[in-house]
């Protein structure tokens, strides 16, 4: 399951270190705990609008940007989860030994195999 908050707190986490920032410094400037800001990152909290906005002022970043990154997140979760969901389908391949159509002599049998399906027609 894709969680959101962890997807945002990774975000923020990589905006803060891009700037060479702690913790401390972005908390102290947003005006938010320590911890509290620690729990944001590690998408164990949710952070409200007001947070958000808070920490982005003090990292100097739109909080658009901080969506479109989270977005973009959000999309490559998506495609990743539903890839690993999918049923793996093994090709379709005609058994050539094992056709049979009845009244009709084996070497006067031929397959015509389009990309989903198999057809049997007698010559």
């Amino acid at each position: 399951m894709i969680l959101l908050r962890r997807l945002l707190g990774d975000v923020l986490r990589r905006q803060r270190q891009r700037q060479g920032r702690t913790l401390r410094e972005v908390s102290s400037s947003a005006r938010v705990s320590l911890g509290y800001l620690s729990e944001v990152e590690r998408g164990q909290k949710e952070a409200s609008s007001e947070l958000l906005s808070a920490i982005c002022d003090a990292l100097d970043v739109r909080m658009s940007e901080l969506m479109r990154e989270v977005s973009d997140e959000l999309s490559l979760a998506e495609l990743a989860e539903s890839a690993a969901a999918e049923p793996v389908r093994a090709p379709v391949r005609p058994m050539l030994n094992s056709v049979s159509v009845a009244g009709v002599p084996p070497e006067r049998v031929t397959i015509k195999a389009p990309a989903e399906a198999v057809d049997v027609v007698a010559a």
